[in-house]
């Protein structure tokens, strides 16, 4: 490991069993993330994204197997790691920015309780200086009067609010790593922005890295530097998002590409793309490529397994070489 890289993932495999056998929920998932860095996992509702990240930062349901080759997080083993290890790891160290902050901020407590929470029990600081902290913070996320707001409640604040309070709260003990999954899902086009520019401007003022979970690619055009493209629960395709953007080689993420107005392409009124049919199941036995059943250029050879081609910075998982797509239409 560089010492740079701070966090790293190696054919991370989730499995959860179900009624009809087992669902494969995540295969084999490599990644690396350094210091400072910004990786977007991008896909589909229900390809994975969500429960990888979850994987990392150890909070998944006990029904849920996970293994790996190797998971570490600057030198300490996540896959080993005690559950005493991993609350110590979690809040201090790691954070993450839920999708709903609603669900995040429990009803029952003022946002200042919450929020100097985990300075308390990380740091040997006293009550006053943890409550500064807060303030503090509240203040660099945008947040005005934020003395007063710290003795309200969840309810009393708006969403765009309330995700403001969430990020603040990830940030108390200055992470080295923020998992924000679909931080502005819930949120107006406008306060998403917002929320947007914060965090790219919090990460890079204290040198964080942040992996960001979404289904939007324009976002990630915007903050990301590596893109990993999620389609059922495997990596199809990654690489610097300049250059997924530039020249996507799988049709996943082509497709994906296609489903968004891209500035100086997509003429005014011009219908958008779109990717037929459905996300095959993944209980039981998977094989080959699983968007073949939705793939125009699927061919035969589509059907067994398929490694990952490219090089060590740009690769896709796709039968064709190079991304070139066969003149062939048959559906494998």
């Amino acid at each position: 490991m560089t010492d740079d890289t701070l966090l790293k993932v190696r054919n991370l495999t989730l499995d959860i069993p179900v009624g009809g056998g087992t669902l494969r929920a995540v295969r084999g998932i490599d990644f690396d993330l350094k210091r400072g860095e910004t990786l977007s996992i991008v896909g589909e509702s229900g390809s994975g994204k969500s429960l990888t990240s979850l994987a990392v930062m150890g909070l998944l349901g006990k029904g849920i197997k996970r293994s790996a080759d190797e998971m570490t997080f600057e030198g300490t083993d996540l896959l080993r790691a005690s559950k005493r290890k991993m609350r110590a790891l979690r809040g201090d160290r790691m954070a993450m920015i839920f999708q709903e902050p609603m669900t995040s901020l429990n009803p029952a407590y003022t946002i200042g309780d919450q929020l100097i929470e985990a300075l308390l029990l990380h740091r040997s600081v006293g009550r006053e200086t943890a409550r500064a902290r807060a303030v503090e913070l509240l203040e660099k996320v945008g947040i005005t009067a934020a003395e007063s707001r710290l003795g309200q409640y969840p309810h009393q604040l708006s969403g765009g609010l309330r995700q403001r309070v969430v990020i603040a709260m990830a940030l108390m003990c200055e992470p080295d790593l923020v998992i924000a999954d679909e931080p502005t899902t819930a949120l107006d086009v406008t306060i998403q922005a917002q929320i947007l520019r914060l965090l790219v401007d919090l990460t890079r003022e204290m040198n964080m890295a942040m992996i960001l979970i979404t289904h939007d690619l324009g976002v990630v055009a915007r903050v990301a530097d590596k893109v990993a493209v999620m389609y059922a629960g495997e990596l199809v395709e990654t690489g610097p998002a300049a250059s997924v953007f530039e020249a996507p080689s799988h049709p996943y993420t082509r497709g994906l590409l296609r489903c968004i107005p891209q500035p100086g392409k997509t003429e005014r009124g011009a219908p958008l793309g779109t990717i037929p049919g459905i996300v095959p199941s993944l209980i039981g036995e998977v094989s080959g490529c699983a968007f073949r059943t939705r793939c125009p250029h699927a061919v035969p050879g589509c059907r067994a397994a398929i490694p990952m081609r490219g090089d060590d910075v740009h690769g896709y998982r796709c039968v064709h070489p190079d991304g070139a797509i066969s003149a062939e239409r048959e559906i494998a």
